[in-house]
């Protein structure tokens, strides 16, 4: 009897929590469901308002960026109105100028996006060019855009600067001194070799005289750093060619080159337009004196030059889509002979083949291989900022003071356009696809572990 009461109290209990586990199991999933409703309510309590931000007025986002912008180019465009009347309407200058810059801007925009998988990207600058021409040569565009010579020269003339002031900017003493020799062949080399050729072969080909030959060599001879520079950048990120230098030896020549170019071309100039040709004229020393007086200031700045080089960086990203869309407009379709365009084809190309063969026999004693070698001749054809600014001057100053020159500088102006539309974008192809290809890849990981490994030893 007393055995057996503790057994049923024993029974009884285990009926009781066998009875109250499952209404505790059920409260607690009951609270856990609860506790997932509070959860769930808020995220979906604060996902509305959200949604419905997205519709709701005033509009957000990237509209809400295009219709300020929108507004305050209206703003602008109302107020110059005020000051200058009918210069912002059609066929004034600053009307015209504002279709040039902004179908520029929108042609360097869509090279930027239009990209496809396996091509490498193609520098802005031409769809800039093209916006340009085709702004001259389609119907309409053409009726109501006018810009007059003078405010075409000036922005010419400030975009000339700009580049001479990055270009003396951007040499660095150091790296001149290590690249020595072979950096001094690469930069002025090709280009004088590319110059005298050009005006061997337009002398007898397209009938020029020899001192607009050689005016028209040191146009097309130097090469585009717009071009060179970002490629070689996108190279050396990578680790193509780094263990040699090749990336940096092309970077710093091509600002030697253009230099040099630069240079020749302001001599040319000035025979080309002196009186009897028994006099140099000085009208032009003012870009090699902005030049050095710039690679001067940079060499005492030191930290500071970096500073003033963003500064001039951002000044370029404003005169580049007028350069280059006023280069564009110039070339009228209309206004070509029936064989210019054949005969300037052809002297440019036997011209540009005589310099990267030239190139390739300049670097044979540098110590690079047969297929480096190959490389650092095909990447030094591009053409284009040079082109594009030194191209108009000499049919500018035969509109202005010689007119029975202007024959002569339009096949000038002729060839410089097309020398950017062939090359910038070929040359371009032709780093991105071919540098991967033949350059030796240097990991630089490897070369920060075997450091770290022999600093702990």
């Amino acid at each position: 009897m007393y055995t057996e009461e503790p057994q049923n109290e024993h029974l009884e209990d285990e009926n009781v929590q066998s009875s109250t586990t499952p209404e505790i199991l059920k409260a607690t999933s009951a609270n856990e469901h609860e506790e997932t409703k509070e959860t769930i309510l808020p995220d979906t309590e604060e996902t509305k308002p959200q949604m419905e931000k997205k519709g709701s007025c005033p509009p957000q986002g990237t509209l809400n960026k295009a219709i300020t912008n929108g507004a305050i180019l209206f703003m602008i465009w109302c107020v110059v109105w005020a000051f200058s009347g009918p210069e912002v309407l059609p066929n004034g200058s600053l009307f015209g100028l504002l279709v040039i810059f902004y179908c520029a801007l929108i042609g360097g925009k869509l090279l930027e996006v239009i990209r496809l998988p396996s091509v490498p990207e193609i520098p802005p600058l031409l769809g800039m060019l093209l916006a340009g021409f085709a702004v001259r040569n389609v119907p309409f565009l053409s009726d109501i855009t006018y810009i007059s010579n003078e405010l075409s020269s000036t922005l010419r003339n400030t975009a000339l600067t700009i580049i001479l002031v990055r270009a003396g900017l951007g040499l660095d003493p150091q790296a001149l001194k290590n690249l020595k020799r072979v950096c001094l062949r690469l930069s002025m080399g090709p280009c004088l070799m590319e110059a005298c050729s050009t005006a061997v072969i337009s002398h007898f080909l397209m009938n020029f005289p020899w001192q607009w030959g050689f005016l028209l060599g040191f146009v097309v001879g130097a090469v585009s750093p717009a071009v060179v520079v970002p490629s070689m950048l996108h190279l050396q990120e990578k680790g193509y060619g780094i263990e040699k230098g090749i990336p940096t030896l092309l970077i710093a020549a091509s600002s030697l080159d253009d230099i040099l170019a630069i240079t020749g071309f302001n001599a040319c100039f000035s025979i080309v337009f002196s009186s009897g040709s028994h006099r140099f004229g000085m009208n032009t020393a003012g870009g090699l004196c902005a030049l050095v007086l710039s690679f001067t200031a940079g060499t005492g700045w030191s930290k500071e030059k970096v500073r003033v080089q963003k500064i001039i960086g951002t000044a370029w990203d404003i005169f580049q889509p007028l350069l280059f869309g006023l280069v564009g407009a110039e070339v009228s379709v209309l206004s070509l002979k029936s064989n210019a365009i054949g005969l300037s084809v052809g002297t440019m190309s036997l011209a540009l083949l005589i310099r990267i063969s030239f190139t390739f026999v300049l670097m044979s004693c540098a110590g690079f291989n047969f297929k480096e070698k190959i490389f650092i001749a095909l990447s030094w054809m591009p053409k284009a900022t040079v082109q594009a600014v030194l191209g108009p001057l000499a049919l500018e100053k035969a509109r202005m003071s010689a007119p029975h020159l202007e024959s002569y500088s339009e096949d000038v102006m002729t060839v410089a356009f097309l020398a950017i539309l062939i090359t910038a974008p070929n040359g371009a192809l032709i780093i991105g696809i071919l540098g991967p290809k033949v350059l030796t890849r240097y990991d630089k990981s490897k070369v920060k572990m075997e450091l770290s490994g022999l600093e702990l030893h």
